[in-house]
């Protein structure tokens, strides 16, 4: 009886919280003060609380800018893991085009609820032909393990890489969106619909960039997940249909593990995800640690290019150290 009365406060507690966390969206002007609700939290028959939902979360109560005009992509927000406070925000709760960092979440359930060990036989769901798709390179009839193909989703972004995760755990792109929905929701994240394992433009496919926090925050809890993101370089050896041996090199995207821009002093970029369309613009979910080790996740969306992308970058996770 106690544990069904815990999940109900729980399931409580995610409802509050989709009202307050888009406040934005829904016109309330505050959003939803946890503290002042865990009184009705409390556990039948005793004073044991069932855990607050946003207890060990960054909490965002509107824009926190202290009149800083240096982020010019449409949303951004800088979080401080470590103490679960919010540094900087800006248009959190805007939905928005989210491009490849879908592939947050899609890595999520791969590494959950997949077996990394599993050999996924590509199908033809695998073929992209969005001008412009990143890709890692598989082809229907390949057969590539569940880990070398999480190695492809993160590193290059390949769209073929996801639907082939998709389909392999859960037989289709649209019973693979359902289960990230449903996920999502189970992490607060309410301001975002997914349609696809890939970021692939579709009008009902969007998020926010304070569902792309949560998302990232539950994904750095993972070991393995943590891995990914921080290679640099990573080789996968296959078999192509014909029983062929086949190797491909995939190295990462993010500019500040390339080298190609430099971190503000004091600053380790831990590494993150990269996305990229037309219609969602330059994006960025970054891991980030400090001289004290200390992390930080930082969200960039819809930046019109991308060194505009690292600049806006650039300027929030320099607030980690002034």
């Amino acid at each position: 009886m106690k544990r069904i009365i815990i999940q109900f406060s729980l399931i409580l507690a995610a409802s509050a919280f989709t009202v307050s966390g888009c406040g934005k969206k829904s016109g309330l002007e505050e959003a939803y003060v946890f503290e002042e609700r865990s009184q009705s939290m409390s556990t039948h028959g005793g004073s044991e609380l069932a855990p607050l939902f946003a207890e060990n979360l960054c909490v965002v109560t509107g824009d926190v800018q202290d009149g800083d005009a240096s982020m010019t992509a449409e949303a951004g927000a800088l979080f401080n893991t470590s103490d679960n406070s919010v540094i900087y925000s800006k248009n959190v709760f805007e939905k928005l085009y989210p491009a490849s960092t879908t592939k947050i979440m899609t890595a999520i359930l791969a590494i959950e609820e997949g077996t990394l060990t599993d050999q996924v036989t590509v199908t033809e769901d695998a073929v992209i032909t969005e001008a412009g798709a990143s890709l890692c390179g598989i082809k229907p009839g390949d057969v590539i393990t569940m880990e070398d193909l999480l190695y492809g989703l993160m590193m290059p972004s390949g769209n073929d890489a996801a639907n082939a995760i998709a389909v392999h755990m859960y037989g289709s792109i649209d019973a693979f969106a359902e289960r990230m929905n449903a996920r999502a929701r189970e992490l607060g994240a309410t301001g975002t619909h997914f349609m696809n394992p890939s970021g692939l433009t579709d009008e009902n496919h969007y998020t926010t960039a304070y569902d792309l926090y949560l998302m990232f925050n539950e994904a750095m809890k993972n070991p393995l997940f943590r891995q990914i993101i921080a290679t640099d370089s990573y080789t996968a050896n296959y078999q192509n249909g014909t029983g062929e041996a086949v190797s491909k090199t995939w190295t990462v995207g993010n500019w500040y593990q390339k080298g190609e821009r430099e971190t503000p002093a004091g600053v380790t970029v831990l590494g993150g995800k990269t996305g990229t369309t037309q219609a969602a613009g330059y994006c960025l979910v970054m891991a980030s640690g400090d001289s004290q080790d200390k992390e930080y996740i930082s969200v960039v969306l819809k930046s019109d290019s991308r060194p505009s992308l690292y600049d806006n970058m650039t300027n929030i996770i320099s607030k980690i150290v002034n």
